[in-house]
């Protein structure tokens, strides 16, 4: 018997366009010979599934949905949301709590990783090399002048929760950091301050099989503007070349530390770490 599989996509953040496109193309490429697959759309407004003779709601009791007199539950569910809810660990604790497995990580584990400070704070003792960081609660007393000096310019600015480069800045003079900070907390409650790091930006993929970790070769991505932001990330503003021109040494380095920081984690699944490469050091 085929397997029901829920493609959960949207989500409650300014990336809900991002997922989109992400879950269109996901739904694309299913082997619809070996499952059932359905699109589960979720927003604030509410959740349900798209089928072509119009939209179901969901019942968030247990996951599932009624369709012509007969009731679907899922076997699975492919989560395919950027940002709240589905990186931040919430999507994936309600599934655990109803027991239906899910891709990718855990609830602890996504909401470790979804928060950047306490992702770093998390490595810290890990021997993975990170930018230096300054971090902000909304309301929190600060100085720009004290933080520059801290951290230097340019610096980067940013949500601490969120992705697809909404809210980011970079920040070149003094002057500008109250305005970069007031833009980064319309996307979140707390804001992470970086020193910036020149360098290459490379990321590898890994995943486990059986009990060996294997990396895939180093991907370079060279953004046509500035910084690797939203149009460079969505809107073909950037290179992708893999493999990556890189020395050996240097996909050992990010190698090591991409299966170190996976099992600090204790990560499932199929990821992807992200570097800037300075000199001989990845960040």
């Amino acid at each position: 018997m085929k397997k029901n599989i829920a493609l959960i996509y949207g989500g409650y953040s300014s990336e809900w366009e991002v997922s989109v496109k992400s879950a269109k193309n996901v739904f694309r490429n299913i082997d619809f010979l070996k499952y059932n697959a359905y699109e589960v759309f979720i927003s604030k407004e509410g959740w349900k599934v798209i089928l072509p003779d119009g939209d179901v709601e969901i019942d968030k009791s247990d996951f599932s949905f009624t369709h012509n007199g007969e009731k679907v539950s899922f076997d699975k569910a492919f989560i395919m949301i950027h940002g709240n809810p589905g990186e931040n660990g919430l999507m994936q604790a309600y599934l655990e709590l109803l027991e239906i497995p899910h891709t990718g990580c855990s609830a602890m584990t996504s909401t470790l990783a979804f928060d950047k400070f306490a992702c770093k704070t998390y490595l810290k003792e890990a021997g993975i090399i990170m930018a230096k960081d300054h971090f902000l609660r909304k309301g929190e007393n600060y100085s720009p002048k004290d933080i520059v000096d801290k951290l230097g310019l340019p610096l980067f600015v940013k949500p601490n929760q969120g992705g697809s480069s909404f809210g980011i800045t970079k920040v070149k003079k003094l002057e500008d950091l109250d305005v970069a900070i007031e833009y980064a907390f319309r996307e979140d409650d707390s804001v992470l301050i970086e020193e910036c790091i020149s360098g290459r930006e490379l990321t590898m993929g890994i995943f486990k099989d059986g009990d060996d970790l294997r990396t895939l070769p180093i991907t370079e991505i060279i953004p046509k503007n500035e910084y690797f932001d939203y149009e460079a990330k969505y809107m073909g503003a950037s290179l992708e070349i893999c493999p990556a021109d890189v020395p050996q040494e240097i996909y050992d380095k990010i190698a090591a530390a991409t299966k170190r920081i996976y099992r600090r984690f204790g990560c499932k699944g199929l990821l992807r770490m992200d570097y800037i490469l300075c000199g001989d050091d990845p960040y």
